[in-house]
């Protein structure tokens, strides 16, 4: 299991259902889908704290299993 990671939501698309995750202290940004948030909501908003777990996805880091 990887280790939790947190950060701070760049940008959300609540129509589309992706966004970007930039970790603290550092300045690449994550990608994010809505199947990879946990709760109800499944979204984010710009400046929310979370999170989340990070892993290789289709050619990039992505975040996963993100908690609002």
């Amino acid at each position: 299991m990887s280790e939790r990671c947190e950060g701070v939501v760049e940008y959300f698309n609540r129509k589309e259902g992706y966004g970007f995750i930039v970790p603290f202290e550092q300045n690449d940004r994550l990608y994010v889908r809505r199947a990879d948030i946990e709760g109800p909501t499944k979204t984010l908003s710009e400046g929310q704290h979370v999170s989340f777990t990070v892993e290789l996805g289709q050619g990039r880091c992505e975040a996963r299993t993100v908690r609002p």
